[in-house]
């Protein structure tokens, strides 16, 4: 159905549909392929991709623009850019900083890929189902509250608020912090505390006091999914259709849709279109799995117009995602 020409034609078409916005011509197509045709054979083959599907003309006196079915052929037999030097260095160097904790990580990632694609990116944490106990911290917060802070062995901290009615002394607290550490060191959170034999009776009133809630919350905290989200005051640039930047904003601001729009059965980068997730029309989606060494998995993204730069918002996202694989393989 798709001959080489043809395809060439297609590529072409909506390279400069990216770059300029505006409905293309059999001329603009003929002069950017430098195919050696004649114009009227690029006018049959652009008849033929719109018959096809791949193209519309918005106007019968204007030239055509991509559809999704064409944004898709274009996206599936896309090579994606090469990366310049500098770009692949700043990247490289971002990730050398190892020191960071988990969450900081997955914040500067996110802002990251928006300086560098100019969308707005979005970073979905791993599952925090495998996260491992390492350590619990207790914080006394004021009055009978305490700030419980769970440290993973990926480096991820989980922080709860506990109130434990009235607030013991250093002692019972420290008491407490070694007694809890020990029982949930190398489980996951969540995990039942039934074997970790916490309310044993011999224990000191004040130590229980703190132990049990504790205990019991850490004992059914949930997994959430960390999100960050970085560009949403770009959006108003990327979309001239007030509607949909705001309906897109909504959309950012609650987090399980974002983490749903951002999750995807297969590994890998790929590319989706709103008509694919039901969402507004002038959508595209590039996300990245990446895995963490204790076997967690998330997301890093763009979302941005159907006019995208594919070839370097792909190969941004697609290096970056490896960026925190070596990131997250290297923890533990």
């Amino acid at each position: 159905m798709m001959d080489d020409r043809r395809s060439k034609v297609l590529k072409a078409l909506v390279e400069e549909h990216i770059r300029t916005g505006e409905p293309v011509s059999s001329r603009t197509v003929l002069d950017v392929t430098g195919l050696d045709v004649s114009s009227a054979t690029i006018r049959n083959d652009l008849a033929r991709l719109e018959s096809y599907g791949f193209v519309s003309q918005p106007h019968t006196s204007s030239g055509r623009v991509p559809t999704d079915q064409g944004y898709r052929f274009y996206v599936d037999h896309l090579a994606p850019a090469k990366l310049r030097e500098a770009t692949r260095r700043r990247i490289d160097e971002f990730f050398q900083e190892v020191h960071r904790q988990v969450s900081d990580v997955l914040r500067d990632t996110s802002s990251f890929v928006n300086e560098l694609t100019a969308y707005p990116s979005v970073v979905v944490g791993p599952t925090t189902t495998s996260d491992v106990i390492r350590e619990v911290r207790i914080v006394p917060i004021g009055g009978s509250v305490v700030l419980v802070v769970a440290v993973a062995e990926n480096g991820r901290v989980h922080q709860e608020f506990v109130d434990v009615e009235s607030m013991p002394d250093r002692d019972a607290l420290e008491s407490a912090e070694r007694l809890l550490t020990a029982a949930f060191e190398g489980h996951a959170l969540g995990a039942p505390t039934e074997e970790l034999r916490l309310s044993r009776s011999d224990l000191p009133a004040a130590v229980k006091r703190v132990v049990t809630p504790v205990a019991d919350q850490l004992s059914t905290s949930g997994s959430g999914r960390e999100v960050y989200v970085s560009g949403t005051s770009q959006m108003a640039g990327l979309w001239s259709d007030l509607a949909m930047v705001q309906s897109l904003l909504s959309m950012l601001e609650e987090e399980a849709a974002l983490v749903e729009l951002f999750t995807d059965d297969e590994a890998g980068t790929h590319v989706r279109f709103g008509s694919d997730i039901g969402q507004g029309q002038d959508l595209a989606v590039v996300t990245r799995t990446y895995e963490t060494s204790t076997g967690g998995t998330g997301r890093v993204g763009v979302i941005g117009p159907m006019r995208m730069n594919y070839r370097r918002t792909i190969r941004v996202v697609d290096e970056v995602g490896e960026g925190l694989e070596d990131r997250f393989g290297a923890e533990t």
